[in-house]
């Protein structure tokens, strides 16, 4: 019978604290697609503030019935049949904004009013849903109005939400760390990781730290490897512009992937609190032994060609529209990293991502080392297929371990059998996507969700030698291997992905 324990749940409304979310970028794709849709279901499920206003800002000349309609119009099928809309609308307005100086005094003159009229304190979130090089322009004309300094002009705090990439390498992560710095306090400063705030991730350190069955084989003695997959079927769609100056590491190692290695490297904090776990994050980081092939670190880039996708043909990474047709950005990477600490000593760790595979799987794989004694040698042969714990995010939210059995009947033949648990088969509320739980979280001022300033440029300085290394020889193209699309990768990434998919 499952065993329901008292619990802390997330904050309700009373709980909150009145306040205006400010959106920058608000006629953009990320406002209408992510941002609206999230606090629209928070609101729906009562874990909004009381009261509360959206304000978005934008380049574009719009009126606050017009972005009301904007984004009914982009609303899912199910959301827009929700009567609660019009109730959520009602705390919607919009501010056509020019990033100068006289714009922002006039838009922290515009959120006075708003604080007058429906009584939030002085409280602000900035959502910067912008492109990354707005992100120290906004900070500075933000400072320069006095909307970054809580507790001042009103007694209210003032927070800032920043989208990843957080820069482009380490000197540009440091440089934006010091914009943002001049104004707003370390605490003030959110920087999203949406990938943190999927429920199985965070489940990974309940699953480690709250069960004595699993944290004592958490090892190099019984762990052979890991693997730490983010596959996705798409290509890069609507961001060409963005990705064919990212590629692959930018957009999905420095952030996203380290996350989930550090998650499963860690060691257990001392509380369960947001400064005890960043500095355990921190300590995984600067243990990653140095990229080096001499000492068993490798990488394997790729570039997606033509090729078929659930029956359909899709088009070469090079041919999609706004690529340049030579362009040498890798769409996949393979990087075999080692953790020099006593806990994984020598064990390697798999992180892949790429696009146009056959599938979008996101998944970390603890493979465990086969059994020390051949007990069953005679009866069975050498081969006993080893445990192995899999936590899915994505296309189910869920931990599976795998065992061997025997069979029934009288002779002695084992089976692989699989013990499932899904996330959601045995929660029946209503569950908070991914940038709802980061919002929440923001607006009570939680900090765990987030990267903090040393976790960002520690992650930095060890990707950008690789980085370097990559970029900056001669011929950078050389590295690249390239894979049909709807395939597990190029040809020296196969066995690896055939070791942690089995396809």
């Amino acid at each position: 019978m499952e065993q329901l324990h008292a619990c802390d749940d997330r904050p309700g409304p009373a709980a909150l604290e009145p306040c205006i979310i400010v959106i920058f970028g608000a006629s953009g794709d990320l406002t209408s697609r992510k941002l609206i849709p999230a606090l629209f279901s928070m609101y729906v499920q009562g874990n909004m503030p009381g009261p509360f206003a959206i304000v978005g800002c934008g380049r574009t000349p719009l009126t606050g019935a017009a972005f009301k309609e904007l984004l009914f119009a982009r609303l899912g099928e199910r959301l827009r049949d929700s009567r609660a809309w019009h109730a959520f609308a009602d705390n919607l307005d919009y501010f056509p904004i020019a990033y100068d100086r006289q714009s922002f005094q006039v838009l922290a003159r515009h959120l006075e009013q708003i604080d007058r009229e429906k009584q939030t304190r002085g409280n602000r979130i900035f959502d910067l849903a912008v492109p990354p090089d707005l992100y120290p322009v906004i900070a500075e004309l933000l400072g320069g109005a006095g909307l970054a300094a809580q507790y001042q002009t009103f007694p209210g705090w003032s927070r800032i939400i920043v989208e990843k990439p957080f820069g482009r390498d380490l000197e540009t992560a440091v440089a934006l760390n010091a914009t943002l710095h001049e104004h707003f306090a370390e605490e003030q400063i959110y920087r999203i990781d949406h990938y943190l705030a999927k429920e199985t991730v965070q489940n990974t350190l309940i699953f480690r730290f709250a069960n004595s069955i699993f944290e004592p084989l958490w090892n190099r003695h019984h762990i052979e490897y890991v693997g730490i997959v983010a596959a996705e079927e798409i290509g890069v769609e609507s961001r060409s512009g963005y990705y064919d100056n990212s590629g692959v590491l930018r957009d999905m190692f420095q952030n996203h992937m380290m996350q989930l290695l550090v998650l499963t490297a860690m060691e257990p904090p001392a509380r369960f609190e947001t400064d005890a776990i960043q500095d355990e994050k921190a300590k995984v980081i600067r243990s990653l032994r140095d990229f080096s092939i001499e000492q068993g670190s490798r990488i394997c880039l790729g570039q997606y060609g033509q090729g078929e996708i659930g029956g359909r043909s899709v088009p070469a990474y090079r041919s999609e529209a706004g690529v340049d047709p030579r362009s040498p950005t890798p769409t996949f990477a393979l990087m075999e990293l080692y953790v020099d600490n006593w806990r994984w000593q020598d064990v390697p760790f798999y992180l892949i991502s790429g696009k146009r595979l056959p599938r979008k799987e996101t998944r970390i794989i603890i493979q465990f080392r086969e059994v020390p004694h051949r007990l069953f040698r005679e009866v069975l042969g050498q081969n006993i297929n080893a445990n192995r714990l899999l936590i899915e995010t994505y296309p189910e939210e869920a931990i599976r371990l795998t065992f061997q059995t025997k069979n029934p009947g009288a002779s002695i033949c084992l089976r692989t059998m699989t013990m499932d648990f899904f996330y959601h088969q045995h929660y029946k509320g209503a569950a908070l996507d991914a940038y709802a739980r980061v919002l929440l979280d923001c607006i009570a001022g939680d900090h765990m969700l987030f990267w903090r300033q040393d976790g960002i440029e520690l992650s930095w300085a060890f990707l950008t030698p690789v980085l370097q290394e990559c970029e900056e020889c001669p011929s950078p193209e050389r590295l690249l291997h390239f894979y049909p699309a709807g395939s597990w990768g190029p040809e020296p990434a196969r066995k690896t992905m055939a070791l942690l998919f089995g396809d």
